[in-house]
C-alpha cells in the first residue's frame, strides 16, 4: 500500500513538473534546480519558472515567495461596467512583479463611499492609492480630499479624470480624441444626423467628450450649435441611461449614434430594435471603452478602445516612482484611444429619413395586375 502510494505521488509530481516545464519552456530538471532554490539557473529563467507556478496556479515554496514590499490601495467605481474590473485586474499583475500587494474597494450604490474606503485603507497603512474613475473626475466635489492625503504625505494617482492644483500624477484616455474620431467614422459613413449620449456633465471625461463631438461635427458635417443642442443628451450612465437617451435622440431623426460607454451603447441598440429598426441597417452605433466581451454582442460593438493595460502600467509605474521618492511627474498622461470598427456601424441607408419618429420605411407596393 505505501509503495503504491510512494507510485502515485512520483507520478502526480512528474506531472507538475512536466506542466510547469512547458508553460515555462525550460526542462524538468530546470523547474526541479528553481523549486529547491539550486545555483546554475539564470534570473530571467527562474523567473519564467515562478511566472509559470503562478499562472498554473500551482502555490510557490515558502523559501521562494517573496515579501510583500507593502500595500497599495486601488478604489473603483462599481463592477457592472466591465472596464473597471479589467482595470484593477492589470493593475494587480503591473504590481505584482514590484512587490506591492493591492487592496481592492469597489464602489455601489448606497454602499461604501470613496472616503470611507481611503480611511480604511489608512488604517491599513497603504504605501499609496490608485484612484479609478472617482470623485477627482467630478468637478462639483471638493478636491481638498486629495490635497490632505498628500500632505500626510501618502503617495497618490488618478486614472480618467484630471482636477488642476493637485499635485500628482493623473493618467487619461484622450476623451476630446475619442469623440472626434468616432464623428469622423459614421461621417465618412454617410451620417450627417449624428447624436452623443454621455453621463451628466459634471464629470470631466464627459466634458471633454461634448466638446470633441460638437468640434467634429462643425468641421466634418457643417452642424451649428442650435442643432447640436438637439442632437446631445445627457443621461445616467448604464444601459438603462443609454436606452432613454437614444430613444429621444431616434425621433429627433439621428441616424448613428455616439456613446460614452459600451453600455450606453447596448442600450442605444436596445432602443432601436424596441421601435422596428436594425443596428447596423437603421442606426450605427459606436461605443466607449471596448469592455471585454463586446466582440461577441449582437452585432458586434464598434467603438473607441481605452488603451487600458497601458494606462493601468502607467499607473503603477507612477505609484512605485512616488512610493520609492522619485517623484514622478504631476502632469496629466494623455493615451490615445483606437477605433474599433465591428458590426454595429454601416453606411447611411439613402432612404434614412430625417424627420422625428424615424421608423422602418415600407417595403414598396407589388404591382397589382390588370
Amino acid at each position: 500500500m505505501r509503495k503504491n502510494l510512494a507510485v502515485s505521488y512520483s507520478a502526480a509530481m512528474r506531472a507538475r513538473l512536466s506542466d510547469i516545464a512547458q508553460q515555462a519552456d525550460v526542462s524538468e530538471a530546470t523547474v526541479s534546480r528553481v523549486l529547491n532554490d539550486r545555483p546554475g539557473v539564470a534570473p530571467e529563467t527562474r523567473q519564467a519558472v515562478l511566472t509559470a507556478l503562478d499562472v498554473l496556479g500551482y502555490e510557490r515554496p515558502a523559501r521562494l515567495r517573496k515579501r510583500s514590499a507593502g500595500l497599495v490601495g486601488l478604489v473603483v467605481p462599481e463592477l457592472d461596467n466591465p472596464i473597471f474590473p479589467a482595470f484593477a485586474q492589470i493593475i494587480e499583475s503591473a504590481l505584482a512583479p514590484t512587490g506591492f500587494t493591492p487592496v481592492l474597494c469597489t464602489q455601489t450604490p448606497g454602499g461604501v463611499r470613496e472616503d470611507e474606503y481611503v480611511e480604511m485603507l489608512l488604517d491599513r497603512q497603504v504605501s499609496g492609492i490608485v484612484f479609478v474613475s472617482g470623485l477627482h473626475a467630478d468637478t462639483a466635489a471638493d478636491h481638498d480630499r486629495y490635497r490632505t492625503l498628500l500632505a500626510r504625505p501618502l503617495p497618490i494617482v488618478m486614472i480618467n479624470g484630471y482636477a488642476p492644483g493637485i499635485p500628482a500624477p493623473f493618467v487619461s484616455c484622450d476623451d476630446r480624441e475619442a469623440a472626434e474620431l468616432a464623428v469622423s467614422h459614421l461621417v465618412a459613413l454617410g451620417h450627417r444626423r449624428i447624436g452623443l449620449i454621455t453621463g451628466p456633465d459634471r464629470f470631466v471625461p464627459v466634458q471633454r467628450k461634448v466638446s470633441g463631438y460638437k468640434a467634429a461635427m462643425g468641421r466634418l458635417a457643417g452642424i451649428g450649435e442650435d442643432e447640436l443642442a438637439d442632437l446631445t443628451e445627457l443621461s445616467l450612465f448604464g444601459v438603462e441611461g443609454g436606452e432613454v437617451a437614444a430613444g429621444r435622440l431616434i425621433e429627433r431623426g439621428a441616424t448613428g449614434i455616439v456613446c460614452g460607454s459600451d453600455l450606453m451603447a447596448l442600450g442605444a441598440i436596445r432602443a432601436a430594435r424596441q421601435r422596428g429598426l436594425s443596428v447596423p441597417a437603421d442606426l450605427s452605433v459606436v461605443g466607449y471603452d471596448d469592455s471585454p466581451l463586446m466582440a461577441f454582442t449582437d452585432p458586434p460593438l464598434t467603438t473607441m478602445r481605452q488603451p487600458v493595460a497601458a494606462m493601468a502600467v502607467a499607473a503603477v509605474r507612477a505609484m512605485v516612482d512616488e512610493i520609492n521618492g522619485h517623484g514622478a511627474p504631476h502632469s496629466e498622461y494623455l493615451f490615445r484611444p483606437e477605433l474599433v470598427v465591428r458590426g454595429s456601424t454601416a453606411v447611411a441607408r439613402p432612404d434614412a429619413l430625417a424627420g422625428p419618429g424615424r421608423q422602418r420605411p415600407a417595403p414598396p407596393a407589388l404591382p397589382v395586375p390588370a
